[in-house]
């Protein structure tokens, strides 16, 4: 096996002190004949707080379609319950403001965890687009190895089948210069 700065100029153009630290790490890996594919979910999950996993579960609920119809069918509740079956003790009557101060409220509350949960999913983009150029890497690391491979296995057969050529042609003209032939 090649020494790891060899490699390094060989596949990258440039020597190991070069390098950067993702372009490291695929160089070893490439070396050892390890992968580097993950499960790039999986492992951006596994370093989230229980409050990030909690924004992230409100913020899937508060963006539903069984959010929006269900909190829907709670307003026409409220307005039924306090315009029409409560005429008299309505606890919140006609324009509504214990809803809109209801209504306030979540919007207050569910806005910010929404965009905790957006900047989220921002970083797990890039995240996945991190890993996802260490795989494209180790990849054209690889297409390069084989090529050279292929390339050192080429040139040698070429250079045999020049050699058996020669013997050939030393043979022919043995052969001709025979005696006895003419």
């Amino acid at each position: 096996m090649p020494h790891f700065n060899d490699l390094s100029k060989q596949l990258f153009g440039k020597p190991l002190n070069e390098l950067g630290e993702i372009e490291r790490r695929i160089l070893a890996h490439a070396r050892d004949r390890r992968t580097v594919a993950t499960d790039s979910h999986a492992a951006f999950t596994a370093g989230l707080s229980f409050g990030d996993r909690l924004a992230d579960s409100i913020a899937r609920v508060g963006g539903s379609w069984s959010f929006i119809i269900g909190f829907c069918g709670f307003l026409v509740c409220w307005v039924l319950v306090n315009s029409v079956l409560l005429i008299t003790g309505a606890f919140d009557p006609y324009p509504y403001i214990f809803l809109n101060l209801v209504l306030s409220m979540l919007a207050a509350l569910q806005a910010p965890v929404i965009m905790m949960s957006q900047n989220r999913q921002a970083e797990r983009d890039r995240f996945a687009a991190s890993k996802d150029y260490e795989v494209n890497l180790k990849s054209e690391v690889e297409l390069i190895a084989l090529h050279h491979k292929v390339d050192d296995v080429l040139l040698r057969e070429i250079s045999e089948l020049r050699a058996d050529l020669a013997t050939l042609n030393r043979q022919l003209e043995q052969y001709r210069s025979a005696p006895g032939r003419d």
